[in-house]
């Protein structure tokens, strides 16, 4: 079963929602724009991320939503298609792009209000295909390009990253790994350019200590090499699954399973484990206002880590409960998951040691 930080508690629900259906005719999913709903916030939501001021969330059945009031009320956006999304990347405040279920990448250029497709399965399995008649493959790389062009639409995205309107990455299951270099016009598969012979899922991608960083299934963390223009593996320094990477200009954070953390101040060629006193999954990780760092569990336990990335403390006064992604403006969190989203007020550890 594919997990990743976006759906690690929302992979049971997603499997058991409905089948998008009109009338009583089923239609696919990639077919049915998303339905209005009054309980879309109330509902699984997978993702959350600043777009400026805003807040944007998405999740099941082409639920997107904004806020303009970090997180009191939301409205839901106008999205084309009803698949299940997991993640969001907003490069500026205007620009942002989704990913979900069904190899779906929708775009917007309005702050979230409104989005076009640009990517889906359909289109996916094509440009593999065409991938496969690239000279000079290597076995395994042919056989994993094979493998998921002959899936259709079937198709996980889980992650994706933008540097700027125009850079960017989308990441899934099995190696799933595309790029742009136009705003997503065009897409290009990179499975012949990362360095993952195992086809491990790829739950993450994020900029941190100056690289971009892949976190993946059963240790796997990559970092894109500029002049190679290639993923290349970093020192695994835990061989259980990676969810997430968060981080600044000095300090990168990959977390995971068990409540693991590892801390790089040298781009990821040397880790450092940050004891936790968490046993369960860390699936989410933020900057928090300039100071620091913020982790969540998937119970809804909170952790803090210094801008150092060396020690990490609980958070108190928020509630635990399932959550899959959360923002921080160093006060306030925003939190998302099974319950939909809510709002967390909390203590600075200072104030919590008073």
């Amino acid at each position: 079963m594919v997990r990743a930080a976006s759906i690690v508690l929302g992979i049971a629900a997603l499997a058991l929602a409905a089948p998008a259906r009109a009338g009583d005719a089923f239609v696919d999913p990639l077919d049915l724009p998303s339905a209005p709903s009054p309980v879309s916030p109330r509902r699984l939501l997978t993702a959350v991320t600043f777009a400026g001021p805003r807040l944007v969330a998405a999740g099941q059945r082409g639920h997107v939503l904004w806020s303009d009031d970090r997180g009191r009320t939301w409205t839901q956006a106008e999205v084309p298609v009803s698949s299940d999304l997991t993640a969001l990347a907003f490069p500026d405040p205007k620009h942002g792009w989704v990913v979900g279920h069904d190899g779906v990448v929708l775009a917007t250029a309005d702050a979230g209000q409104t989005w076009t497709r640009q990517l889906d399965g359909r289109r996916i399995s094509p440009l593999l295909s065409t991938a496969l008649a690239a000279k000079g493959l290597p076995d395994p790389v042919r056989e994993q390009i094979a493998f998921l062009a002959q899936k259709g639409a079937d198709l996980p995205l889980l992650d994706v990253w933008f540097d700027d309107e125009k850079s960017g990455f989308v990441v899934g299951a099995f190696n799933l790994i595309l790029h742009t270099v136009d705003g997503g016009a065009t897409w290009v598969p990179w499975l012949d350019r990362i360095e993952n012979p195992k086809a491990l899922h790829l739950y993450s991608v994020h900029r941190a200590g100056g690289a971009l960083f892949i976190a993946g299934e059963q240790g796997l963390l990559l970092k894109l090499d500029p002049a190679k223009q290639r993923f290349v593996p970093c020192p695994a320094p835990y061989q259980g699954s990676f969810f997430g990477v968060t981080g600044n200009d000095r300090v990168v954070l990959a977390y995971g399973l068990r409540g693991n953390v590892f801390r790089s101040a040298d781009a990821g060629k040397s880790w450092q484990k940050v004891e936790t006193g968490v046993e369960v999954a860390l699936v989410a990780g933020s900057q928090a206002g300039g100071q620091g760092f913020m982790l969540a569990s998937a119970s809804g336990q909170v952790l803090a880590i210094g801008a150092a990335g060396t020690t990490a403390s609980h958070v108190p006064d928020t509630r635990s409960l399932p959550t899959s992604s959360f923002v921080s403006d160093g006060s306030t969190l925003v939190m998302v998951g099974m319950l939909g989203a809510r709002v967390e007020k909390f203590h600075s550890r200072k104030e919590a040691k008073q």
